[in-house]
């Protein structure tokens, strides 16, 4: 009967190694088809890993709108950030191997490393560029590099232009820019890009075959998920972004079932087989909180959580008396996290192709299930806060509101063509071509757009292209007193691509 019972399991929901347990799969099969539903996610894979194997593996919805295909657990997706704490693991065994210390100074391995003053830049270890606190801001910096052509060592090399957020280790401030400060160590390190350490140090041996992280091998592997931007409540299908310059902060591209044999080995500790690729050393630092989040101590959650912060490549908190370990991934149309309980050898891996993705909901529903909390609708609670907060986000309606209409320009239109410099970023120019301005990025040329008149000296910003994080958008020409343009201010209400840091000057 067990093997009748393991049989349909594996046929009906994807399920691997299915084992003996009192999980009701069918229950949470039902839970996450209906979720995905109610969320309209185009696609979402689940994985669910139990005492060292995969116990559950299914795809939802489509790989892309409007066509049949659907997903399943070997589909690809995006894991964005959640490549970081391969990045962190990287790093360990290169401490491990005797390469570098945690505690080394970055400027000794990258000389030309500058942050927004003398003593950050020569105080910033190998450990800070992990854990947030060299005092960036939350994404600041990410429009440096956003769908650039810039290497990662010229990236590095603007760094020294971002505006602080708070005193050196003094405060957390999620910093995509210092994993490209990573990667480029890991690179000058070992004299191998970071795709080749990822391949060889940790994809290799754990047979995750399907893991890549360069779009060329995209075509090659198939099955996968188009990602989806999402704009007036509609998913519309958009062009994958090449990461791979950047890939330390989150160029994987992988499966549920791939990133459910990593998490097997995070919690095994770093073994393999019979090969340690993380001693416990390791594991115990990476594990280690490093910078910390503040808990509302006077209110109570729903896990019960006493302490939350962040390791290095991985957040950590309590939940339910448990250790939980996870991070989440934002990329270009695809949304994902993982989270493991390690003392319950339990993880839950949720990837999707849509900005609006249900992946916590699935998490939290399915967490609950195996550690036998009390049962709950997480997708109705969290799709209707989702909704009320995009409600209330009045940034792109305010701004339309007060606009003032049938004025015009100061000046001619071809006096606002010219060449602008950012120095964070580099330049920026408009031009007039057929009777518009067209505005030009000169390492970004996925950013090019027509400037169409708003009102006085600001032009709305109309992208040539759609775009995941952003739309709506407008830029404000700045002049003396006798109308000579100095320069632009960016302002595009968004919470990820912060282009209001660019501040270009004119510089004819």
């Amino acid at each position: 009967m067990k093997k009748i019972l393991s049989l349909i399991l594996v046929l009906s929901f994807g399920i691997l190694n299915a084992q003996e347990t009192n999980i009701n799969f069918a229950k949470l099969d039902a839970y996450f088809a209906k979720t995905a539903q109610d969320w309209g996610i185009p696609g979402m894979s689940v994985g669910i890993v139990k005492d060292g194997e995969i116990v559950f593996s299914k795809g939802y919805g489509v790989l892309e709108v409007n066509k049949p295909q659907t997903p399943d657990g070997n589909t690809l997706y995006a894991i964005a950030s959640n490549t970081k704490a391969f990045t962190s693991a990287i790093i360990a065994m290169l401490v491990q191997e005797g390469k570098l210390n945690w505690n080394d100074k970055v400027q000794q391995y990258l000389p030309y490393f500058k942050l927004y003053n003398q003593f950050a830049s020569s105080e910033t270890t190998i450990k800070d560029l992990l854990c947030h606190r060299v005092g960036l801001g939350t994404f600041s910096g990410d429009v440096i590099w956003y769908k650039s052509d810039l290497t990662s060592e010229e990236i590095i090399k603007r760094l020294h232009a971002i505006v602080p957020n708070y005193n050196f280790r003094d405060g957390y401030g999620y910093s995509n820019v210092m994993y490209i400060t990573a990667g480029e160590v890991i690179k000058t390190v070992t004299g191998k890009t970071w795709g080749e350490n990822v391949q060889e140090r940790i994809l290799n041996p754990i047979k995750m075959n399907r893991t890549i992280y360069s779009l060329k091998e995209l075509d090659t592997k198939e099955n996968f998920a188009t990602p989806h931007a999402f704009e007036n409540d509609k998913n519309i299908p958009i062009s994958y972004v090449d990461w791979e310059e950047v890939a330390a902060l989150g160029g994987i591209i992988s499966s549920v079932n791939d990133i459910g044999k990593w998490m097997i080995f995070n919690m095994n500790n770093g073994i393999i087989g019979t090969d340690t690729l993380l001693t416990p050393t390791s594991r115990n630092i990476i594990w280690k909180m490093h910078n910390t989040y503040t808990v509302d101590h006077t209110k109570p959650n729903d896990f019960n959580t006493h302490f939350r912060g962040y390791g290095l490549g991985w957040g950590l908190a309590d939940f339910h008396g448990k250790l939980r370990v996870s991070h989440g991934g934002g990329y270009d149309g695809m949304i994902s996290a993982v989270n493991m309980i390690p003392d319950e050898n339990l993880g839950v891996v949720v990837l999707t192709n849509g900005m609006k993705a249900p992946t916590m909901a699935v998490t939290y529903y399915a967490l609950n299930a195996f550690l036998g909390e009390e049962e709950k609708d997480w997708s109705a609670e969290m799709l209707e806060k989702k909704n009320k907060r995009a409600s209330k986000d009045t940034r792109i309606s305010e701004r339309k509101e007060k606009q003032v209409k049938g004025t015009k320009p100061s000046l001619e239109l071809e006096k606002y063509a010219g060449n602008y410099n950012a120095e964070i970023y580099g330049n920026i120019e408009v031009k007039l071509e057929d009777s518009k301005l067209r505005i030009y990025f000169e390492h970004t040329p996925d950013l090019s757009a027509t400037l169409e008149h708003w009102h006085y000296d600001v032009w709305e910003i109309n992208w040539d292209k759609t775009h995941a994080w952003f739309n709506f958008g407008t830029v404000k020409f700045n002049m003396t007193n006798n109308l000579k343009i100095t320069g632009m201010d960016f302002d595009v209400p968004n919470d990820d691509i912060f282009f209001e840091e660019l501040k270009p000057k004119r510089i004819n």
